[in-house]
């Protein structure tokens, strides 16, 4: 008897902590600035200029072809 009630004291808590884990991502995902977001987009753009640096004196056609 004593078991099932901590069985089902238990299982309620869990069902309110994964409630107010869910409701606290929801919180954080819409809560987040677009800005963070638009950063993190533009970055694979970010070392595009690294990639082909000027001093190798490949030109453009050139790394087309290879």
């Amino acid at each position: 008897m004593a078991i099932e009630n901590l069985f089902d004291s238990a299982s309620s808590v869990m069902t309110v902590v994964s409630f107010t884990t869910f409701v606290g991502i929801l919180w954080w995902t819409f809560s987040r600035s677009n800005k963070d977001f638009d950063a993190a987009a533009n970055l694979p753009f970010a070392d595009e200029a690294l990639d082909y640096p000027v001093e190798a004196g490949v030109a453009k056609e050139e790394r087309s072809h290879v």
